[in-house]
């Protein structure tokens, strides 16, 4: 009886906590869903010029249309809330240094090294400047900002999650939202100057200029085109300096032994140099876009495309938004691309009368200057207007859980102070310019001409980028997009710290408009970007050398819109995004299975299961299921490791960002020539021939490819090219709840070949449109439109991205209509 007593209390305990598990779980996505956007319905809002239209299709891509500009700026506000605020928050935390409010002690560094810029109070000043029009504008999309947070029926989840209620929004946080993209695309050029610095104190100036030359044979400048498949003189040019006779000390030299009680090798390894699981650390480089003139194409418009090569995460960096309004003279005006979120206007897209696209241009835009003091004048220094004690401000970063921590911010006339390689250097950097950041790239959305857009561009206040259009009337046309510094001397001086005295670190004022460099209606009409060299000619000295890529990208993406002829389509255009033709490893695989010669692989049944698998698994392709690629890679970057090691892990110490890899993109190219021509001076102490060195750099990889008994004929590239986009938040949760997370996907592609694609890096949008065709236009990111798990497009469009599949630019029919009225 009393058995059976306990097991029915047992088995009402268990119903019990069941039925609590359930209330949990219906409360939790009742929860989640109370934060889904509104979709459907009609909204009263005071101040507007009339009623506003928000229809979204099938993927959820709005069409935004209203009676006023202002108008369709607040229902886009009111759409980039409801959709994206965490993402919106994040933008503006980075950039002013104010993360370890949401995340704790773990984001202190960050913020530290960023508020050193104080960029939101460069914001508040930039606001007080800006031209009424402006202000309005944003004004309004502040309103329809803060409205959508409002009107949500609870706040975002991440908020819920963080245990942090969300701050409104400010216009000066959409100011911040370009800043953040300063870090994301000139981030690095401070650790690439400390790398660079101390590469020049730890070589003599024939090695240092050896070690970071000026260009490769890979470089296709725009101004010197030569035919596809021919080389000009300037790039032969570029690698025709003589080998120094020795190697610096430093070259091939192995991380050092772990000290006493202190950090082992395999941590300095990590903090240092990439190895072959982050290899994509010093490959992470990217977009390209280009352009074909009418008399290229089909129907005699321009068509341009582009792909921005950033971080893949969840949410997607780019929301899409097709934006209609009437424009001063009352005519019909239809804007479509991608925004992004924080901000009001369309960043890449069409106006019906000119598409643009856009690049890091990767000029230098940022220099470090030594500074000097003397005993008699205590805290001051010297800068160009002479003897300056620098201002102090003291900047309080808020933590999550700890207590506030003040940070001393030293600046002078020059910018910001920071100590390194022994120096007191001040940061000189474009972002820090009063027009840095403005609201200049809405007139893009009334421009009618080629001429109009490119005259535009130096004024825009975004991060200086390569700016390739094409209008209606098929011309096209590069320059460069944002602020561009006026120096004393030759920009392609800079590049490494600079004394007080160089003249290239003078910056006096800024380019105005008249003095961009341009490229307008090439003779073979076509015109391509790949963050590499631009110039060859005299505007080469106005941009200098901000860490180009070396040019692998540029010439396949030069050489395929060659190969399409003289009557292109969309799609051909398109295509040309995803070509993962291993044009440029294809050299690296051959000296592998060189060095794997008959001596080499007898008695070694590893190495020759690698060259069996470099053979018969190469399908001259970076394709998911290619071991050949996958070991040729690897090998290329096992190489790097060896020589590189030592001085990374010093470099380490100096900056998170430097690595010889920054101080260089074009290292691959420097290996190959000295394993072709194999100069006895710089073979690694360590190694009795050249053939040895490589041979220890391919047992690496077989190594690390067969670790736990693996067979090496698994190792495929898409088995490590996988991209797991997930939401910042998807660690948080136990794995059986990783909702906010894909699973990951075998990607083609990779870097130095159009279809860049790597496990948390690639193209974060795919565009293709003809000014007055958008309908033909052609468009796909890896991301949906929400940033809502439980919204139908959170991963909308996805699988397509995968795939390859070209979605259309232009929102489909309404599926959903939400109206604003007043």
């Amino acid at each position: 009886m009393q058995a059976s007593r306990i097991g029915r209390w047992s088995r009402r305990a268990a119903l019990g906590l069941l039925v609590l598990v359930v209330l949990a779980a219906l409360g939790a996505w009742l929860f989640l869903r109370a934060s889904l956007a509104q979709l459907d319905g009609t909204r009263r809002v005071a101040g507007l010029d009339g009623s506003v239209s928000i229809a979204r299709d099938a993927l959820g891509v709005p069409l935004i249309s209203g009676a006023s500009r202002n108008d369709v700026a607040y229902a886009t506000g009111f759409v980039h809330a409801q959709e994206r605020y965490f993402q919106m928050d994040l933008l503006r935390r980075v950039a002013a240094g104010e993360l370890a409010e949401l995340f704790g002690e773990r984001a202190l560094a960050a913020d530290k090294s960023h508020r050193l810029h104080r960029f939101r109070a460069r914001a508040e000043a930039a606001l007080a400047t800006m031209p009424a029009a402006d202000k309005l504008l944003l004004r309004r999309y502040v309103d329809g900002v803060n409205a959508g947070l409002q009107g949500l029926a609870a706040r975002p989840f991440e908020y819920a999650l963080s245990g942090a209620a969300p701050r409104p929004w400010a216009m000066a946080d959409s100011l911040l939202v370009i800043w953040a993209m300063y870090f994301d695309l000139q981030g690095a050029q401070e650790g690439r100057e400390l790398a660079r610095g101390w590469l020049a104190q730890n070589s003599d100036a024939a090695q240092r200029d050896f070690l970071t030359p000026h260009g490769s044979l890979w470089d296709v400048p725009l101004d010197a085109a030569a035919p596809a498949g021919a080389e000009s003189a300037a790039e032969l040019a570029a690698e025709s300096a003589t080998i120094p006779a020795r190697a610096p000390a430093w070259w091939g030299r192995p991380l050092p032994a772990a000290p006493a009680g202190g950090v082992g090798a395999a941590r300095l390894a990590q903090a240092a140099a990439p190895t072959l699981a982050s290899a994509d650390f010093v490959d992470a480089v990217g977009s390209n876009n280009w352009a074909l003139a009418g008399s290229r194409t089909r129907d005699g418009a321009a068509l341009v495309a582009d792909d921005m090569h950033l971080g893949i995460q969840l949410p997607n960096t780019w929301y899409r938004a097709a934006l209609q309004f009437p424009d001063a003279q009352g005519r019909p005006r239809r804007v479509v691309g991608v925004t992004l979120p924080g901000a009001p206007v369309v960043v890449v897209g069409s106006n019906g009368h000119v598409a643009w696209g856009y690049t890091n241009s990767y000029a230098d835009h940022l220099d470090l200057i030594a500074l000097e003091g003397e005993a008699a004048r205590p805290g001051q220094l010297r800068t160009r207007a002479g003897w300056e004690t620098p201002r102090t401000w003291q900047e309080t970063i808020l933590v999550k859980g700890a207590p506030a921590q003040t940070l001393a911010v030293r600046e002078t006339s020059l910018g910001p102070l920071r100590e390194a390689l022994g120096q007191t250097y001040a940061i000189q950097w474009s972002a820090h310019a009063p027009q840095a950041a403005n609201l200049n790239a809405r007139r893009l959305e009334l421009v009618d001409t080629l001429e109009q857009a490119l005259a535009l561009a130096p004024t825009l206040g975004i991060p200086a980028q390569n700016l390739v259009a094409g209008d209606a009337e098929g011309n096209i046309g590069w320059t460069i997009a944002g602020p561009l510094p006026r120096r004393a001397g030759d920009a392609g001086r800079a590049g490494f710290p600079l004394a007080l005295d160089e003249p290239a670190g003078e910056w006096r004022g800024w380019l105005a408009p008249a003095e961009y460099p341009r490229v307008v209606n090439p003779a073979g009409g076509q015109l391509y970007t790949a963050n590499s060299r631009q110039l060859a000619g005299a505007g080469a000295a106005l941009l200098g050398d901000g860490g180009f890529d070396l040019g692998a990208r540029a010439r396949q993406v030069r050489d395929d819109l060659s190969a399409l002829g003289p009557r292109a389509d969309a799609a051909g255009v398109y295509a040309v995004g995803l070509d993962d033709r291993a044009l440029f490893m294809a050299g690296w695989r051959e000296r592998a299975v060189a060095a794997l010669d008959a001596a080499a692989v007898a008695g070694k049944p590893q190495r020759a299961e690698a060259l069996r698998l470099l053979n018969s698994s190469w399908s001259g392709r970076a394709s998911v299921d290619s071991v050949g690629y996958r070991i040729a890679r690897d090998y290329l970057f096992a190489l790097y490791d060896i020589v590189f090691e030592g001085a990374n892990a010093e470099l380490a110490r100096l900056d998170p960002k430097a690595n010889m890899g920054a101080a260089s993109r074009r290292w691959p190219v420097l290996l190959a020539r000295l394993l072709d021509e194999r100069p006895a001076g710089w073979l690694p102490p360590a190694y009795a021939s050249w053939q040895q060195l490589q041979l220890a750099a391919l047992d690496r990889v077989i190594a690390r490819l067969g670790q736990d008994g693996r067979p090496l004929a698994e190792a495929s590239w898409g088995e490590r090219n996988r991209a797991s986009s997930a939401h910042p938040f998807s660690s948080l949760l136990p794995a059986q709840l990783r909702w906010l997370a894909v699973p990951p996907d075998m990607l083609a592609g990779d870097s130095h070949m159009p279809r860049v694609a790597g496990p948390a890096f690639g193209q974060s949008e795919r565009l293709t449109v003809a000014p007055g065709r958008e309908e033909q236009g052609l468009f796909s990111m890896p991301g949906g439109q929400s940033g809502h798990p439980l919204s139908p497009y959170f991963l909308a469009g996805h699988a397509d991205w995968v795939a390859g599949r070209a979605l259309p630019l232009l929102p489909g029919a309404a599926a959903h209509t939400l109206t604003l009225t007043r």
